[in-house]
């Protein structure tokens, strides 16, 4: 079904996401995707990509707070960067909903119950993401990710579709604009929600 809904998603949104396209090639230059590895199903790695929301590197610019753009933040805020993960759906390295993709480098940091979250494939959306997106401290938001591989099925993921939309629409869990979507992880215990 994955695929059915990418597929669709990527011809429907093909002039969406033209005008993203163009408008992140006007506003940051090329390259227009950004491209970054993610662990996916069973931790195996593949290349996630997203529309480009950051300056490169260059004087005074030293961190990611530095480097985003107002465009850049306008984009997080909408989602609209995360459009082209509809091509990894299709290329079946993700889900439509799931936990969201992580960082490699977190790998070693999750506990043996956080590391659950990779016994499915990764969302462009998922239950963590609907309860509170950004706004919620890792412990919970991980625990969310292993609730979802715990009761995961067609009504749960109709469900986090449907919530989506309304998050999207009501901008909830997104972080103030000239900031990074997430605080970097150190870990985090396991908590019960």
């Amino acid at each position: 079904m994955d695929l059915v809904i990418a597929c669709a998603a990527l011809v429907v949104s093909a002039p969406l996401q033209a005008g993203v396209a163009a408008l992140v090639r006007f506003n940051l230059g090329s390259p227009v995707l950004f491209r970054q590895e993610r662990p996916g199903l069973n931790g195996k790695t593949f290349t996630m990509y997203k529309f480009r929301t950051m300056r490169d590197f260059g004087p005074g610019c030293v961190t990611d707070e530095e480097r985003i753009t107002a465009f850049g933040s306008w984009l997080r805020s909408t989602s609209l960067d995360e459009l082209p993960e509809l091509y990894n759906v299709a290329r079946g390295d993700m889900s439509l909903v799931g936990p969201r993709p992580l960082l490699p480098e977190y790998l070693p940091l999750y506990t043996a119950r956080q590391s659950r979250r990779h016994e499915v494939r990764p969302g462009i959306t998922g239950l963590a993401q609907v309860k509170g997106r950004n706004s919620i401290p890792w412990a919970e938001r991980l625990a969310w990710d292993v609730r979802y591989v715990e009761t995961r099925g067609f009504l749960l993921d109709s469900r986090i579709i449907l919530d989506t939309i309304a998050v999207l629409f009501q901008r909830e869990g997104i972080t103030e604009e000239g900031q990074v979507a997430m605080t970097d992880f150190m870990g985090a215990p396991d908590v019960d929600l």
